[in-house]
């Protein structure tokens, strides 16, 4: 972490979707909110120089565009390598399945970071928790669960709640961008998340923002990315 300088790859998804119907006006949206929290813990934020033209790739992959897949990602990589000046500094993804899609397909050194992993490693240490929340729902998507942090993220959520529940399902169903074309599917996966949900919660966090689409309209409460806890309850 040398001079506490990180490089923020902000996901298209994120960059280009808004807040959910249950947040305030005045609530950042979540890329604003992360370059916050990270100046706050007292980091350097460094951005890639081509921001705005660039994808993990993963849409492409799961609509079998493979070349275009494959460019994508050689692109964002190669930006990467450039700004974080060939591997020195940790570059932070805000969605844990452009996460795992890059660290799939990069073949360089770079030092990509899981939005779990960073927050519990390296902005929570430097930031004091003012006030747990009384409880929080957290899911794991699956990309979590293929890197084995559903640990991780369970520690994370203890840190900002003094009670959590992790819903248990084994795919929300939503699967990228199927939620919106086969609601179905979505509301299968998540046919049970209303019985897991204490009767006391009203927020839920998970790292993914397409997931947390189909949380919301399946649960009935707010779900955001986990960073909007961390950013709470250290404000």
């Amino acid at each position: 972490m040398a001079d506490l300088k990180v490089v923020y790859f902000p996901s298209c998804i994120n960059r280009a979707m808004g807040k959910n119907e249950f947040q305030k006006e005045e609530d950042l949206q979540l890329t604003a909110l992360t370059h916050q929290l990270l100046v706050r813990a007292g980091y350097t934020i460094i951005y890639p120089k081509e921001l705005d033209a660039h994808c993990c790739g993963m849409p492409f992959s799961s609509k079998g565009f493979v070349a275009v897949n494959h460019k994508q990602s050689q692109l964002l990589e190669a930006d990467l390598l450039s700004v974080s000046e060939n591997g020195k500094y940790p570059i932070l993804y805000d969605m844990s399945p452009c996460f795992y899609h890059s660290k799939e397909e990069f073949t360089s050194n770079l030092k990509i970071v899981d939005p779990i992993e960073f927050m519990l490693d390296f902005v929570l240490p430097k930031l004091t928790v003012k006030k747990k929340k009384e409880a929080v729902t957290i899911f794991p998507v699956c990309s979590v669960k293929k890197i084995g942090k559903m640990e991780q993220l369970l520690a994370l959520a203890h840190y900002c709640a003094e009670d959590v529940t992790m819903i248990d399902s084994n795919c929300c169903g939503f699967a990228g961008d199927r939620g919106f074309l086969i609601p179905e599917l979505n509301e299968h996966g998540l046919r049970d998340i209303k019985n897991q949900i204490p009767s006391n919660c009203t927020s839920g966090y998970s790292t993914s923002r397409t997931c947390e689409i189909g949380l919301e309209k399946s649960s009935g409460i707010s779900f955001t990315s986990i960073f909007y806890l961390i950013e709470e309850v250290t404000r």
